[in-house]
């Protein structure tokens, strides 16, 4: 479990943003002798053989073949988008002799935890190169570059009382001290192409600090993109490690909605499994399961009155089961059913949760996907503490558990 959660913190500290997660598995499918697949090319699939395919390289479906007509596939589900402040494109601001750069709340970001970090650049650039080629190039700054300072106490008396942040004016992140900056020239040198023509940029902040154990006797994990890095880290070694037919999707824009050609609300997982079925597709379907995994809401210990006793999920305490009777999570009791069956088999705990009556529920691609695929999915998370925020925390047992439990799902 050690060495599962030290190697989940090295695949979170290396994929800052969506299209260096699907990188990141990109590559450890490689090693592992998965094929990639083209989209825009017609498939041969091999018995025996394991496939992956990527779509605007931040999504990836990876799939075991061929699939099993009698069982299905169990479709593992996650996200590689997190809340975070996104470049804009015109970013250069000037204020009080410092240069600044003007950001985007991506998703539903936990503003007041951005302030007073170390910040980095990273994402995607598409350029003109040297002989007018156009090509996109990752881009991962790494060292710290840009701060959004907090405005001191003895400036804002009621700070720690009564203090609304502005997403336009109070989280600008400051560069630089100087009256002129040329952005263009600055990240074209930055990535090794000073000679090349920017056209474009998908480019979001991040904090430097690197994932870590926390706790008297390291019983938790503290990081950034825990929701839901650990859910696509988990879901891959799944993959790599199952015996039995299985599929993994991790999709984009989950964070604002899943509406994309990439989330979970377009076509991609279909297209996919299509091509893969042919005319078996409506059985495949309906033989299959879907795992949507994304984190859950853990009880917090300084504002337990949040949760209602009876669903309230506890670090280290095992993987929640999401219930919502409104759908906004997909989980149903035959669902839940399998599932319990499972981690009760391998001794795994589980744990329910269910939004107090008198709150909003939020929502997972679950939903999205069963009704997109007419798939039986179960909504499961690993138990987190600050989601959204910049840095969040889960416990040392619950990642494991959840591996655990979808390595040995279709068995059941």
């Amino acid at each position: 479990m050690r060495e599962f959660n030290e190697k989940l913190i090295q695949f979170i500290d290396a994929s800052p943003t969506p299209f260096h997660a699907v990188a990141q598995m990109a590559s450890e499918l490689e090693a592992a002798g998965y094929v990639k697949l083209d989209e825009c090319m017609k498939w041969s699939l091999q018995e025996g053989l394991s496939y992956y395919v990527t779509r605007n390289d931040s999504s990836i479906v990876a799939f075991t073949y061929p699939p099993s007509l009698d069982r299905g596939y169990t479709i593992v589900g996650a996200h590689t988008d997190s809340p975070h402040l996104r470049l804009k494109p015109n970013p250069v601001t000037k204020s009080a002799g410092v240069i600044r750069f003007g950001v985007e709340p991506y998703g539903g970001v936990l503003l007041n935890s951005w302030f007073d970090r170390d910040l980095s650049l990273a994402g995607r650039i598409v350029y003109l190169d040297a002989v007018g080629e156009r090509r996109e190039k990752l881009v991962d700054i790494k060292r710290p570059i840009g701060i959004v300072s907090s405005l001191a106490i003895h400036l804002d008396r009621e700070a720690n009382t009564n203090r609304s942040i502005n997403a336009q004016t109070d989280i600008v992140p400051m560069m630089a001290c100087g009256e002129e900056f040329d952005f263009e020239s600055w990240i074209l040198e930055e990535v090794g192409e000073s000679s090349g023509k920017l056209l474009a940029h998908e480019l979001s902040f991040y904090d430097v600090q690197k994932g870590s154990f926390l706790g008297i006797h390291n019983e938790f994990i503290t990081s950034a993109r825990l929701d839901n890095l650990l859910s696509c880290y988990v879901g891959l070694q799944a993959l790599m490690d199952t015996k039995d037919p299985m599929m993994l999707a991790c999709m984009d824009h989950e964070e604002v909605g899943s509406d994309s050609h990439v989330g979970a609300g377009g076509t991609f997982v279909e297209d996919v499994l299509r091509r893969i079925a042919g005319d078996d597709f409506s059985t495949l379907m309906r033989r299959s399961l879907m795992v949507s995994c994304d984190n859950a809401h853990a009880q917090h210990p300084n504002f337990p009155s949040k949760h209602e006793s009876e669903h309230a999920p506890l670090l280290n305490k095992g993987v929640a089961i999401k219930i919502n009777s409104n759908q906004r999570y997909a989980t149903s009791s035959r669902t839940m059913g399998r599932f319990v069956q499972c981690a009760q088999k391998i001794g795994v705990a589980t744990q329910t949760f269910v939004t107090r009556s008198d709150m909003g529920c939020g929502s997972t691609i679950g939903p999205i996907t069963a009704t997109r695929l007419g798939v039986e999915t179960i909504d499961v998370g690993v138990p987190t503490l600050a989601m959204h925020s910049i840095r969040e925390l889960a416990g040392t047992e619950d990642a494991y558990g959840l591996y655990q439990i979808l390595l040995h799902i279709g068995e059941v």
